[in-house]
């Protein structure tokens, strides 16, 4: 009988769902669950005629979009959420669980699902959420902030020391989740990646980009979240930088406060040469990246410590030259850097930033090469074959 597993991204990113199917294809029978109402880019989160019969996908929804900046509101749904993953964990019953992208609060109750019908839980680490939390409020919220990150920090640290295994995607996290005693033993590190089947390389006139009116000019392009461990400021100096040069753009795909805040500084400064989208479909993101000359990345200094965004993932399987406003001490800046995929600089460093970008402009030989580079990385890493080893490797050992 083939075992079953449950692997549940509450982001519905694009990698994640990958290895569902590439585990189902290996004779697991797989439980594909995502955060239906998550209105950030999806991978291929629909069944397909090439799929095995042991894959299923399903999205989870709570009774109400999530009030993400709403905090009493969020935590409120973050239990609803939890619960809805717990009935769904009761009748499926799976062996094993793979948890990510997960709201904590949401986690403990999976957690206690899984140990009532006897799945082993993973715990996959894609940011350290409680040093985030702790990080992100106490600026915003100073006293009661401080107060909600310490119980997030706690939270985590409890959850990971009583997983069966946990998957860090940084060897940056080892120290961290080391320091809060989760045992060496449980800990494996497998960085993320891009299902570079699915983003292959495409020319920059296609028709997203016609349909844009970007064919024909150079474009700095940003896709992704904005949030609060992102810094939006970056790309406006961008803007304001080249906006006297009407063959130069800066186009920014995403939503949410960042989007919002980048909409009333285009119109507030009379930005002609930023364009502000929402997010577009996967199935487009081959002709979206492909539309940019530069693909860019904004990380928050304190951010770096417990986040590796990744843009920079998918970025590199365009095969477009990166630019990267992040620390650099951060996974993803240490691939461009060591690969020659792109220029980085430290996050807030606007100078540096700006004449980066001008070097990028100005050398058309230095983006070809960043090009090869980045492409080039990506087909020699993600091969969802070895990956699916190492995933497959801990399930066994479980």
């Amino acid at each position: 009988m083939s075992k079953r597993v449950l692997i549940h991204d509450y982001a519905g990113h694009p990698f994640q769902v990958q290895l569902s199917r590439e585990l189902a294809r290996r004779g697991y029978e797989v439980l594909h669950l995502y955060f239906g109402h998550n209105n950030t880019p999806k991978g291929n989160l629909e069944k397909r005629i090439s799929d095995p019969d042991t894959f299923t996908v399903e999205g989870v929804y709570t009774k109400e979009p999530i009030r993400k900046y709403s905090y009493i509101k969020r935590w409120f749904q973050d239990i609803e959420y939890g619960n809805l993953m717990a009935a769904r964990i009761n009748t499926f019953k799976p062996d094993f669980l793979l948890s990510a992208n997960t709201p904590l609060d949401s986690q403990k109750i999976i957690m206690k699902a899984c140990s009532q019908v006897g799945t082993k839980f993973i715990f996959w680490l894609q940011d350290v959420s409680g040093l985030a939390a702790m990080k992100i409020l106490s600026r915003k919220i100073p006293v009661l902030g401080a107060l909600v990150g310490r119980y997030h920090i706690q939270l985590e640290r409890r959850m990971l020391r009583a997983s069966q295994q946990v998957v860090l995607i940084s060897e940056d996290f080892k120290p961290i989740v080391q320091e809060w005693q989760v045992a060496s033993s449980l800990i494996t590190v497998i960085p993320n990646w891009a299902p570079l089947d699915e983003l292959p390389v495409r020319e920059k006139n296609n028709p997203w980009s016609n349909q844009h009116g970007i064919q024909d000019k150079f474009c700095f392009l940003y896709t992704g979240g904005l949030g609060l461990k992102q810094n939006p400021d970056m790309l406006l100096q961008l803007a304001l930088h080249f906006n006297s040069n009407p063959d130069i753009r800066v186009v920014v795909i995403s939503e949410g406060p960042g989007g919002a805040w980048l909409m009333e500084k285009k119109t507030e400064f009379g930005l002609e040469n930023l364009m502000v989208l929402g997010y577009q479909s996967f199935k487009q993101m081959p002709d979206v990246m492909a539309s940019g000359d530069v693909l860019v990345t904004t990380l928050e200094p304190d951010a770096g410590i417990f986040s590796v965004p990744s843009k920079v993932l998918s970025y590199l399987c365009a095969a477009r030259p990166q630019l990267l406003a992040i620390p650099l001490d951060n996974l993803a800046a240490k691939i461009v850097i060591n690969n020659n995929a792109g220029l980085a600089v430290p996050s807030g460093d606007v100078d540096a930033f700006i004449i980066s970008a001008e070097k990028l402009v100005k050398d058309a030989a230095l983006r070809e090469v960043c090009s090869h580079n980045a492409r080039t990385y990506a087909e020699h890493t993600f091969n969802i074959q070895t990956i699916g080893d190492r995933f497959e490797s801990i399930l066994k050992t479980i």
